[in-house]
């Protein structure tokens, strides 16, 4: 057979398509960052008829191109949680904000095998998103983001992408210095609120876009 691991992620990720939409979710499949843009733009967005947007902190939102498409958009109200130019007290006030768009775009820190989502935050405005309030909501899902479990999802998270964000956002951590969960109670612990999405409500509100490559933390 010529290319193997090709075969595996798709026929892996073809399985977790359909488990997900089992748990309500709709679900695109992405070979790429590039199509998971193109499938945002040309599909879901039309589709949902959407006339607002913001998004949540998201390295795999950022490496598919979409910040850049449509933090300038002309057709849609866009609230920029990421400006650089305003201060954090307005950046916080956006987020607040960004909890009644049309539109929330995020990542997710972790998908398992049986279909759930599981999420920490440090502010709570992801998940939130995540939970309720905008109308419709992308998760853009990395094929790295995969693990067996809730169990092996927490673990993942506490122990790999919470030291190494906390190490990206140069915070005064535990888990920055040793590389692994500390449950520390320093003023800049990034592990406040944790979620665990197990189904879309209503169904197709949640939106998850697989991607076979692998992207974010």
């Amino acid at each position: 057979m010529d290319n193997p691991i090709v075969h595996y992620w798709k026929a892996r990720l073809s399985h977790l398509k359909k488990t997900l939409e089992g748990n309500n979710f709709e679900v695109f499949l992405a070979d790429d960052v590039e199509k998971a843009k193109d499938i945002v733009l040309g599909e879901i967005i039309p589709k949902c008829a959407s006339k607002s947007v913001s998004w949540g902190g998201s390295l795999t939102f950022t490496a598919t191109g979409l910040y850049s498409a449509l933090k300038d958009s002309g057709g849609l109200k866009v609230l920029d949680t990421f400006d650089k130019n305003i201060s954090r007290e307005q950046a916080l006030e956006l987020r607040r904000q960004a909890l009644l768009v049309d539109l929330f775009i995020t990542g997710t820190n972790s998908v398992t095998e049986t279909g759930k989502l599981v999420n920490l935050d440090m502010y709570g405005n992801r998940i939130a998103a995540i939970t309720f309030g905008p109308k419709y909501v992308v998760i853009l899902v990395g094929r790295n983001k995969i693990v067996p479990d809730i169990k092996e999802a927490m673990y993942r998270v506490r122990n790999y992408t919470a030291p190494i964000n906390a190490m990206r956002l140069e915070k005064d951590t535990p888990c920055a210095k040793v590389s692994r969960c500390e449950d520390c109670k320093t003023p800049e612990r990034i592990c406040n609120s944790w979620t665990i999405t197990e189904k879309s409500f209503p169904k197709g509100r949640v939106k998850v876009v697989l991607i076979n490559e692998d992207i974010g933390l």
